[in-house]
């Protein structure tokens, strides 16, 4: 007997962006819920955003008190076009991106791509940095009605809504394209180079900004700022200050500009995203190892390594060495030691030149003849920054943690064998910094104390970021994205970053008080007192580290552990 089928079903509802911004809100609740320590951070977020917020918008209000129109040109245009970049890089190199709401989570969703991406966008926008750009891009909005009245800052409110979209859009583009890039082994040694290429050209671009503020020649900024304007980075944000000078089709077309940049940001991150949810990306069939013979143990060990004993110090630093070299998202953080701990100090060490308006003036004059003593402070800043990295690497593992505690691994051998795996990748990146700054600077006599100020730093970065690791470890969300932050992450990881060069700086302070009192005899001393004070502060802090981790490795397990 056939039994009936009833044909009167609900249809499903439809799902919108609001559903994801209802999601996310739950996610975020749910999250704080018991954790005093995520709800501290993130009040500290917000006041850090309402403190931007507030001085961003009477910068970009100011021009409107005054009687001179092209600075209001000028903020929008430099402005808006910083904000821009910022949103573009900053979370390549430093702040990663919110996923709250990861995108792996709806591969299995019978979702198309277009209310996919609609929603994640939507989700995206409801945020603590995008609120505060908001409040201070308003600014703009101000200076539109101040001096075109209320049409200006109709025109100009909608710029900077659009300009604020195209910033969250394409900090979503970018991370997720490179996110897609970095998980391919091919390209990964390209977005290196495109990122350091990236970073050194703020070193010219701070040559071109100090010669034209000493030169002040004004009218230039203004033709600069009007190509400025009709660029996607300057577009939405110079909309009203156009409209308010007369200029509505100007302010028309750059919204139309503005608009057709959302759309195309849109749709490079609807392309990458499927990859982000698929979590892998092709690279071709896989090819076995040349010498893969030996047994398991031998294969574990690379050709770097081959040194290492084939022992438990010898399999972590193996391990670790695969991981960094492996893992998506610790090859992003190499590639940030790359540009923010070589690349930017380097162009700023040797960016003090001096500007001249006479003829014959060359660009590049030394302003000041380099001292010892100054170049092994800014060594060892360089050295600092290089060991920043481990200040959270524990993270990185997550609950595979476990192993290593069910293992019982010592704490002072898994610090040493960190170390060692981080210090393979880093230790060649600053010999080569020391030899080229050496080289452009017309020292070679002063290679040892460039390299022994690096070692010192760099060391005494360790011996600090070691205790951090074990003391203020954070999660990390579960993705394939590798800048993908958890909420009040971003937080955690700036005040970590803070403390740890701070007292990385201030450990390495002996190192430059004997440059200043040795004098010519320290262009000997430096580089074997470098190594051996670096190299001693490394090991004295694993070791008084390691009884810490013994302590308290379920407490670091359950920190570092992502909250399902």
């Amino acid at each position: 007997m056939a039994v009936p089928v009833s044909a009167d079903e609900r249809p499903a509802r439809a799902v919108s962006a609001r559903h994801f911004v209802r999601l996310k809100l739950r996610v975020l609740g749910n999250n704080f819920r018991g954790q005093a320590w995520r709800i501290a951070l993130f009040v500290v977020g917000v006041l850090f955003a309402l403190w931007f917020a507030a001085g961003g918008f009477l910068l970009l209000a100011a021009p409107g008190m005054t009687d001179e129109p092209r600075y209001a040109l000028m903020t929008a245009a430099f402005g808006g076009g910083v904000l821009t970049l910022g949103w573009l890089l900053l979370p390549l190199v430093f702040f990663g991106v919110d996923e709250t709401l990861d995108p792996a989570r709806f591969a299995l969703l019978p979702l198309s791509r277009r209310t996919l991406v609609t929603g994640l966008f939507a989700a995206a926008l409801v945020s603590v940095p995008a609120v505060a750009v908001m409040l201070a891009v308003t600014g703009l909005v101000v200076t539109a009605a101040a001096l075109g009245g209320w049409s200006a800052a109709l025109v100009g409110a909608v710029g900077v809504v659009v300009g604020v979209l195209v910033c969250v859009a394409g900090a979503r583009a970018v991370t997720s394209a490179f996110a897609t890039m970095l998980r391919s082994r091919r390209v990964r040694d390209l977005a290196a180079v495109l990122l350091a290429v990236l970073a050194a050209l703020l070193g010219p671009l701070q040559l071109l900004v100090l010669g034209a503020v000493r030169n002040a020649d004004w009218d230039r900024l203004t033709g600069v700022a009007r190509v400025v304007g009709w660029t996607p980075f300057g577009a939405p944000w110079t909309a009203g200050v156009d409209m308010a000078q007369g200029r509505a089709g100007a302010a028309v077309v750059k919204l139309l500009i503005s608009v057709a940049t959302l759309g195309v940001l849109l749709f490079w991150w609807s392309r990458s995203l499927e990859s982000a949810m698929v979590g892998a990306v092709s690279a071709g069939p896989a090819k076995a190892p040349r010498g893969a013979l030996g047994g398991a143990i031998a294969q574990l060990f690379p050709r770097a390594v081959g040194w290492a004993r084939r022992d438990r110090f010898g399999a972590l630093v193996a391990r670790e060495c695969r991981y960094w070299w492996r893992d998506a998202r610790r090859r992003a953080n190499l590639i940030t030691v790359a540009v923010i701990g070589v690349f930017v100090p380097v162009m700023v060490n040797l960016g003090g030149v001096s500007f001249s308006t006479e003829a014959g003036t060359s660009f590049g004059d030394s302003a000041a003849d380099p001292s010892p003593v100054l170049v092994s402070i800014s060594m060892v800043f360089v050295g600092v920054l290089a060991s920043l990295t481990l200040a959270n690497q524990f993270g990185f593992d997550g609950s595979a943690y476990a192993a290593n505690v069910v293992a019982g691994v010592p704490g002072r051998v898994e610090l040493r064998a960190r170390m060692a795996a981080f210090s393979l990748y880093v230790v060649p990146i600053l010999l080569v910094i020391s030899v080229v700054v050496a080289v452009v600077l017309g020292r070679p006599g002063w290679l040892g104390v460039m390299a022994g100020g690096l070692f010192a730093a760099y060391g005494c970065g360790l011996a600090i970021n070691v205790f951090i690791s074990v003391l203020g470890a954070y999660s990390l969300p579960e993705t394939s994205n590798p800048f993908a932050m958890n909420t009040g992450a971003g937080v955690a990881k700036s005040l970590l970053t803070l403390l740890s060069m701070i007292t990385s700086a201030v450990a390495a302070v002996p190192f430059v008080v004997a440059a200043a009192l040795l004098g010519d005899v320290w262009l000997w001393l430096a580089l074997p007192v470098g190594l051996a004070y670096g190299a001693g502060a490394a090991l004295l802090g694993a070791y008084l580290a390691g009884d810490t981790l013994d302590r308290r490795q379920p407490e670091l397990l359950a920190a570092v552990t992502p909250r399902r």
